[in-house]
Order: C-alpha cells, then sequence, then structure tokens
C-alpha cells in the first residue's frame, strides 16, 4: 500500500499547506480519505490519476474537510469512468453533494453512490472488499465525525516449491491450487494438502486515519497495531483548553494515541493555521514525548506500508 499526504491542514489552506486529504492506493485502487480545499491541486502536482479514486470517505461535514469534493467530483467528469464513485460519510454527506450538484448544475457523465453511516457512534464495516474490509468508528467532535480503519484480510504463507518437489506434486496448476489453500489429488492417489507445502499465514496490512476529535480512551482500540496511523496534531499543549472547547487534539494526545494503540508509525495532520512551517517542530517535539518516532505530514508527502512478514 502506499499513502500520500494530499493536505495536512486544518480550518484554512495557507501557501504552503492545503487541507487535509490523504489517498490510499493499493491494488491499483485508489481510495481517498477526507477531501479538502486544493485536494485537486496535490493530486494533478502527484501525477496521481483521479480516475483510479473508487472511493472517498468522508469524516465529517465541516467545510475545510469536504470543501474539495465539488470540484474533484466535476473533474472526474472529463475522464471516462465505468464504474461508480462511492462516496461514504455520516449523516449530511448526501445532501452536501446533492445541493452542490444542483447549485453549481453539475455535469456528471457517472455514477455517484453515496453511502451514509446510518449510525455513525457505532463501529461498523462500511466497505468490504475482496481481500480487505474498511471499519468505521466513533470520533467526538462538535459535529458527527468518524474515524476510520484499513484493514486486510490474513495473506496465504510463503510456498515453498522444494516441499511440492519432494511431495512430486507436479508443476503447473496443482501448485497455484495449493497456493490458494486447496488440496490436490495426484496419480498414484495420494492426496497433498495447502499446508503441507504453505507457510503459516501471515496478517495483513492495516491504515487508519483519526482527525477532528476529543481524547478518547476508545480510539486507540480502533487504531490498534496500525501499520500506519494518520492523526490530527491540531495544538500544542499550551493551548490545551482550546482544544477542549474546540474538539480537537493536542500533538501530546495525539501521541498518546499512537502509544497506546502499539501503532508502528504515526504522522500528525491537520494543523491548525497559527503554526507556520517553522513552528510545527513543537507538535512534533510534543508528539514524541509519547510516541518517539512520530513525524509531521507535508503537503505530497508519500509513505509506503510494506506486506507483513
Amino acid at each position: 500500500m502506499e499513502v500520500f499526504i494530499l493536505g495536512c491542514g486544518g480550518m484554512m489552506p495557507l501557501p504552503s499547506r492545503h487541507l487535509t486529504s490523504v489517498l490510499l492506493r493499493r491494488e491499483g485502487e485508489s481510495f481517498l480519505f477526507d477531501c479538502g480545499e486544493s485536494t485537486q491541486v496535490s493530486l494533478k502536482r502527484l501525477n496521481l490519476k483521479w480516475k483510479k479514486i473508487s472511493t472517498i470517505f468522508i469524516s465529517h461535514t465541516h467545510a475545510d474537510h469536504v470543501t474539495g469534493l465539488p470540484g474533484l467530483l466535476m473533474l472526474s467528469a472529463q475522464v471516462e469512468r465505468e464504474e461508480p464513485l462511492v462516496i461514504i460519510g455520516p449523516p449530511k454527506i448526501a445532501e452536501y453533494i446533492e445541493s452542490s450538484r444542483q447549485v453549481l448544475d453539475m455535469y456528471l457523465n457517472y455514477e455517484i453512490e453515496v453511502r451514509e453511516i446510518a449510525d455513525p457512534s457505532v463501529p461498523q464495516v462500511v466497505m468490504q472488499g475482496e481481500d480487505f474490509c474498511v471499519h468505521s468508528f466513533p470520533l467526538y467532535h462538535s459535529k458527527v465525525c468518524v474515524g476510520y480503519r484499513l484493514e486486510e484480510n490474513p495473506r496465504p504463507g510463503i510456498f515453498f516449491p522444494e516441499k511440492a518437489r519432494e511431495l512430486e506434486v507436479p508443476v503447473g496448476p496443482q501448485w497455484a491450487e495449493l497456493q490458494r489453500g486447496n488440496s490436490v489429488s495426484l496419480p498414484d492417489g495420494r492426496t497433498v494438502e495447502s499446508h503441507q507445502v504453505m507457510g503459516s499465514s501471515r496478517q495483513g496490512s492495516k491504515f487508519s486515519f483519526v482527525t477532528d476529535t476529543l481524547y478518547n480512551e476508545s480510539i486507540p482500540k480502533e487504531v490498534k497495531d496500525s501499520d500506519l496511523l494518520v492523526c490530527e496534531a491540531m495544538f500544542d499543549s499550551s493551548l490545551a483548553e482550546s482544544a477542549r472547547e474546540k474538539k480537537h487534539l493536542t500533538a501530546k494526545q495525539a501521541g498518546m494515541i499512537g502509544r497506546k494503540a502499539k501503532v508502528k508509525r504515526m504522522g500528525l495532520i491537520h494543523y491548525s493555521p497559527r503554526y507556520g512551517d517553522s513552528e510545527l517542530k513543537t507538535l512534533k517535539i510534543e508528539a514524541r514525548q509519547e510516541f518517539p518516532d512520530a513525524f509531521l505530514c507535508k503537503d505530497r508527502m508519500s509513505l509506503n506500508i510494506a506486506n507483513r512478514d
């Protein structure tokens, strides 16, 4: 999996910082998490194909997380697409999209399928793929808000060709059957089981996205063991009261989530515009008090999530 930070700002865009948006690319398919203003600018600069975006996951309907949607929807009409664009989010996302279409008189030559999460207060599977699923879970903001976790199914173990040869399994289709977890029958009447030539199954990778929330002990449980957690760090601790009032995380609280969840990597995102680029180090220092490897996300940063052994 590859993750591209399209924008990492909160509240308002800055000359060097677009509003929050993250793209995850997996097996040739792309998933967009939030769509802040200027999302399409970063897509263009990174040469990422918006036609490949199959699903957009929206955390909530505050402006700095959705203002890039109308432009992206109209831009997508410039390319042919056969599959519908799926948009998933909490209540009101359908109303926002429909009103934008009507007011802007959008020309769309493709289908949009909007799926509202009926009860965002309950953790649930909101998308089921062939070998992965996406979960939503409640966040605690001034508006109904959810986080997301994309989790791959366990992958087959390593195939050992030498073991297949020792068992006299002919090279060809039967090897493929064994790798798919099936047993095969040999001409001499023997049956070879998949586990005889395969290693133990391996865990799939996990990506989590958390933004705009008060700290809550449920959040580390939802993002536990993520290979990459992209997490809001709106304020430093000197503004903890403002964070509570506006229902946002401080960088130190973001670090606490990473530490308690035992994530492998954590990138900070959704910074207040009060922090210039040179001042963001304050947020990194505070987050690292809890999670020593926390790093600052930057616009158009790319990150790889390797398969687990």
